[in-house]
Formats: structure tokens, C-alpha cells, sequence
């Protein structure tokens, strides 16, 4: 072995260690400092732990350590840091416990030979002591990390299911995780610990950072509880425990966040559930959840079909469908005209079927679907029969009925222009049923244009369901910037911060990289209209919005709107010229309407 620095002050020194040539020496070195670390009492002991976080996430699926006994080593130092007090708090100590449960965790997360390893160890007693707030919400956070690893393979999650508590305590997690980070750490500044702040920033930021990771960590908190919940929830035994009214109501607003945007969060557990019929029927059973999954599939989120899927099992299930039917077809109807999105390849396909068997489920049943169902769902089967015919349907007949919808459409942006918005509505209702399913370009301005005077006439679900049905049949998905904007401001007259934050940050994205001389930012300024919405929803979709207001950092329900006060009345929306198709039968250019918040309209017409 190379002789150890004499400046260096700790004998036996791990880094020292590491130095040395011989594979041999070095592999029995390691070995006995994993050993007796544990036992020791000196000075620095951190300094090596951190070394060894950094090594595990540079390198989770390295054997090396794991044969040398690092789970031995990590298990002893947390046991150490609950027994002894006095050694936890001397010198750096302090961190040892967080170091050594996120080791753990980092190598469990990709090789199940790992984790088998790690259960032999003895790690999961020292974690469900973390997980129970033995220390604080920042050693919790790396326990419910860790363990959530070691739930997610077959052979080691009858050890973690075998401690009863970690569910119960899991699900608790989940539920009061913001809170405990907002009352423990964000809201009282001066009473933050120094360490707690340091893990936090690594010492690179000050006060801002601090509070910026603290909702970052608070979110994986949570979204690391519900990942422990979801590998309960693939075994029906454990279905009753999760399935608990109160606790399923929140799962919809459990969401990653704008700073944990990877993580499906409270949606993936819904999904996982809703893949049992036990599940399934808590789901149909428990009030609002329903309706929450259909603005998430509706949605431009990430997690979409996600919630599409939990949809289509709740309609296949018979024991189900009669009780959720009324709600989810609109939804599911608005979405036929999206062929590919998660797993599905033709989507649209997959939601007639669904929707015709329920009805011919229904036909001979003593429970009935409402009249406004089964016409919706008629509609949806004729568009679909509509789009068979066109395939054999002569150009010149094709062209002729773009011509017509143009003429009608034109009416409709007259009639918007001075001021007759729901002759326009009307007109644009009969150009949808002259235009050809094939005119896809077509059909999504005719949706938009209509979704903004559902707006002015205050009716959000139907601008919701016109501008959803645009962005399914704009290419790419969910990407038509002027009905993200539309939907933007229908969900906020609903109060749906999250959803219209999600479509107006979208929006700003797609300005970004418009070619339209009036969607495109103009020096990469965003508009103020947009500024000013997504400060509003950013306030009301606040991850801390509720703890705040229990424990009085927002003081009333009126100061998160407050940013986006009387003056959104002001806010404009001026669209451009937008033509439908390039070589149009009719060789003019096609035109959206304008408006104005407020009922204000402009007549901002200009034929090409």
C-alpha cells in the first residue's frame, strides 16, 4: 500500500485507501473500513459518507462496494444516529444518516440483485424508523427514496410489505408531505437548520435557492410516498388500505409540480389502481375523482394517457360504466380525434369501440344513459362513418364541401365581427358539419374559432371542449397555440389553476417557435396578457397554497388571485390570418376571429 500522506489528519482514511494500486489491498482496506466505521467515534466521519453518495450516484450499478459490505456499513450508521444522540450531534454527524440512507437507495434503484443484497444487509428496519420522522422530513425524504426502490422488485417487496406500518406510513406521507416541509422548514426562515440548508444548496445559493429546493424536495417527498403506495397497489390485498375515500379524493392534485414535472404522481396511482376492479369501483364510487380525470385527460399534461386509460377501464368494467358513463364520454369523445398518444396507436378507434359496446351493453338494460350521451355518442359514430365515406368520396365532391364550409365559415367571422357571437357559434357549428373529416386544418380552426365564442358567452366547458377537440386534431398533439390560449382562460373561469398554467405555459412555448408574425414573441418578450395569467396561476397553483393557508402565510383565499386582479380585463388577444389548407379549392385565405377580454370585440377582419 502507498504510504499515507502525512498531512493527512485521519488515519485509515478512505481516500487514502482508495489510492491504493494493488486491486488486492485495496478490496481488504475497503472491506475493514466498512467494518469498523460504524464502531468509531473520530472526527470526519462525514467526509468519507459523502464521498461514497457521490460515487453511488455516479455509479448505482458498480458492484464493488455493494460486496464489501457498504449495506452492512449504511444500516449500522443510521442505527447509530437514532440510538446516539450525543454521536449525531457531534461534530458533523449530523449528515451521516442522510448520506447513508440515499447511498442505499441509489444503489437499489436499478439491479434487484442489489436491493437482495441490501434486505440481507438488514437496511429496511433502520429506513422504517427514517420513514416514521425519527429525525426530520429530509431523512424521510431519502427513507420513503429507498424504500420505494426495494418495494419495486418481486423478490424483495414481501420484506418491505412484511413491516405493516411503511403503507399506513406511506400514505400519511403523502398526504401531509407539503405540509410538513412548509411548517418545518419554508415558512419560518430563521428557524431553518443549518444542515437542512446546506443538503438543500450544497452551500452554492442563499435564501431563494433554499426556498426553491425546499419545494423541489417537498414535491419528491410526496411523489416518492406515492411511487411506495403504487407498488402496494399492484396487490389487491392492499387495495382496501389505499382506497380510502379521503385519501383518493386528494390523489388528483397530487401532481410533480412545475420543478417534478417526471413524476406521474397522483395520476400513476390512480392508473395502477384502476387496473383492478376493486380499485375500479372505489374509483367510480368516490365523489370528484371522475371528473378530475377527465380535465387530466383532456389536459396537455404529460401524464394525458394516463388518465385516458383509467377512463376506458372504468367504461369496459360493467360494474362501473353505468355509473361514470354520463361523465366520461364527453371527455373521451373529444379525444376520438387523437390517433396516437402513450400506448395507444389509434385512439379514436379504441374510444368508439369502447363507447359502442357500452351503448349495445345498455341497450336491453334497466339502467339507462342519458339522452345527451347517447346523442353525442350517435354523433361520434356518424363522424367516424362520415370519414369511411370520404376515402371513396370523388376530389371534386370533396372540394366542393370545403367550399361551402369556407362560405359558411366566412359568415361566422362576419357575424363575430360585429358583435353577433352566438350567430357566429351557429355558423361555425354548420361549417363543422359541411367540412370534411379529412380537412383537419380546416376543422381545427372551425373548433377554435367557436371555443372563442363560447368564451365571450361564458360558457368555459363548451370553449374547453372545442379547443381540447382542436389541439387532438392539430399536428403535432396539443401543440395549436392559439386554442392552448383559449382553453388557458376556460379553465381559469373554472378555477383550474393547474390546467390553465399547463396550456398557458404551452402556449408561450409555441409563440416561441411561431413563424406568425402575431403569435411570436417579439424580442423574446413574453406578452403581458400571458405574463400576467401564468403569474395568477402559478399563485393559485401554488405547491405550498395550502399549507400556506392553514398555518397563515396566505392569509385569505383572495391574495393568490390578487396578481391577476381587475386588470386581466384588459388583456387582448389578437389572432392572425390563418389559412387551412395551402392549396385551398378556393385559393383564399382563411381567418380566425379576434376578441377581446371583457365582451370587448374589435373588427380586426382582413381578407387575404
Amino acid at each position: 500500500m502507498d504510504k499515507i500522506q502525512s498531512d493527512c489528519p485521519y488515519p485509515g482514511c478512505f481516500f487514502c485507501v482508495m489510492k491504493e494500486a494493488n486491486p488486492s489491498k485495496r478490496r481488504a482496506s475497503v472491506l475493514k473500513f466498512f467494518r469498523e466505521l460504524p464502531s468509531q467515534d473520530d472526527d470526519g466521519q462525514v467526509l468519507p459518507i459523502s464521498g461514497l453518495w457521490n460515487t453511488a450516484m455516479a455509479h448505482p450499478n458498480d458492484p464493488e462496494f455493494i460486496n464489501l459490505g457498504i449495506f452492512e456499513c449504511m444500516s449500522a450508521l443510521i442505527c447509530k444516529g437514532l440510538k446516539n444522540r450525543r454521536w449525531l450531534s457531534h461534530d458533523q454527524n449530523i449528515y451521516i444518516p442522510y448520506y447513508a440512507a440515499h447511498i442505499i437507495g441509489s444503489y437499489t434503484m436499478n439491479m434487484e440483485e442489489f436491493a437482495e443484497r441490501a434486505v440481507r444487509a438488514g437496511v429496511i428496519p433502520p429506513l422504517v424508523e427514517l420513514l416514521r420522522g425519527r429525525l426530520t422530513w429530509v431523512e424521510q425524504r431519502v427513507a420513503v427514496r429507498a424504500l420505494g426502490h426495494l418495494a419495486t422488485y418481486p423478490s424483495t417487496f414481501p420484506a418491505v410489505a412484511d413491516h405493516g406500518e411503511v403503507l399506513e406510513l406511506a400514505i400519511q406521507l403523502a398526504s401531509s408531505s407539503l405540509e410538513i416541509v412548509y411548517s418545518h422548514f419554508y415558512q419560518f426562515v430563521d428557524r431553518r437548520l443549518g444542515y437542512h440548508c446546506d443538503l438543500l444548496t450544497r452551500g452554492m445559493g442563499g435564501l431563494e435557492m433554499e426556498s426553491r429546493k425546499a419545494e423541489e424536495w417537498a414535491s419528491q417527498l410526496q411523489c416518492w410516498s406515492l411511487q411506495l403506495i403504487n407498488c402496494f397497489a399492484f396487490k389487491s390485498e392492499f387495495l382496501h388500505d389505499i382506497c380510502k375515500a379521503d385519501f383518493l379524493v386528494k390523489l388528483p392534485g397530487m401532481w410533480g409540480g412545475l420543478v417534478n414535472e417526471n413524476s406521474p404522481a397522483g395520476v400513476g396511482l390512480l392508473r395502477t389502481i384502476c387496473q383492478n376492479k376493486l380499485g375500479r369501483s372505489h374509483v367510480a364510487n368516490a365523489s370528484g375523482i371522475v371528473e378530475a380525470l377527465c380535465n387530466i385527460a383532456r389536459s396537455s399534461d404529460d401524464w394525458q394517457y394516463m388518465a385516458v386509460d383509467c377512463l376506458l377501464w372504468l367504461l369496459q368494467d360493467s360494474n362501473t360504466c353505468h355509473k361514470v358513463i354520463d361523465k366520461i364520454a364527453p371527455t373521451v369523445i373529444d379525444l376520438a380525434d387523437i390517433s396516437t398518444l402513450g400506448d395507444y396507436k389509434k385512439l379514436g378507434d379504441s374510444i368508439a369501440t369502447v363507447l359502442q359496446e357500452c351503448m349495445q351493453q345498455y341497450a336491453n338494460s334497466r339502467t339507462s344513459i342519458s339522452t345527451h350521451t347517447k346523442e353525442q355518442i350517435d354523433e361520434l359514430m356518424s363522424s367516424k362513418q362520415s370519414l369511411k365515406l370520404e376515402k371513396n368520396m370523388p376530389k371534386e365532391d370533396l372540394h366542393i364541401k370545403q367550399a361551402a364550409a369556407l362560405v359558411v365559415k366566412l359568415e361566422g367571422n362576419s357575424l363575430f365581427s360585429s358583435g353577433n357571437i352566438a350567430g357566429a357559434a351557429a355558423k361555425y357549428s354548420e361549417a363543422l358539419a359541411l367540412c370534411p373529416m379529412k380537412s383537419k386544418k380546416e376543422r381545427v380552426v372551425l373548433y377554435s374559432n367557436r371555443a372563442q365564442c363560447y368564451l365571450l358567452l361564458q360558457q368555459p366547458l363548451a370553449a374547453i371542449s372545442d379547443a381540447t377537440r382542436a389541439l387532438c386534431l392539430h399536428s403535432p398533439l396539443n401543440r395549436h397555440a392559439k386554442s392552448l390560449w383559449r382553453r388557458a382562460q376556460a379553465y381559469d373561469m373554472l378555477g383550474l389553476a393547474k390546467e390553465s398554467l399547463l396550456d398557458a405555459i404551452l402556449f408561450i412555448n409555441e409563440c416561441s417557435q411561431s413563424n406568425d408574425p402575431d403569435l411570436s414573441l417579439k424580442q423574446n418578450k413574453v406578452p403581458d396578457y400571458a405574463e400576467r395569467l401564468v403569474k395568477k396561476q402559478m399563485r393559485a397553483a401554488w405547491l405550498f397554497r395550502e399549507a400556506a393557508l392553514k398555518h397563515g402565510g396566505i392569509h385569505c383565499e383572495g391574495d393568490a388571485s390578487d396578481a391577476f386582479g381587475q386588470e386581466a380585463d384588459d388583456s387582448e388577444w389578437e389572432t392572425a390570418s390563418e389559412s387551412d389548407a395551402e392549396n385551398d379549392a378556393t385559393g383564399e385565405a382563411d381567418d380566425e376571429t379576434e376578441w377581446k377580454n371583457g365582451g370587448h370585440q374589435e373588427n380586426l377582419y382582413e381578407k387575404s
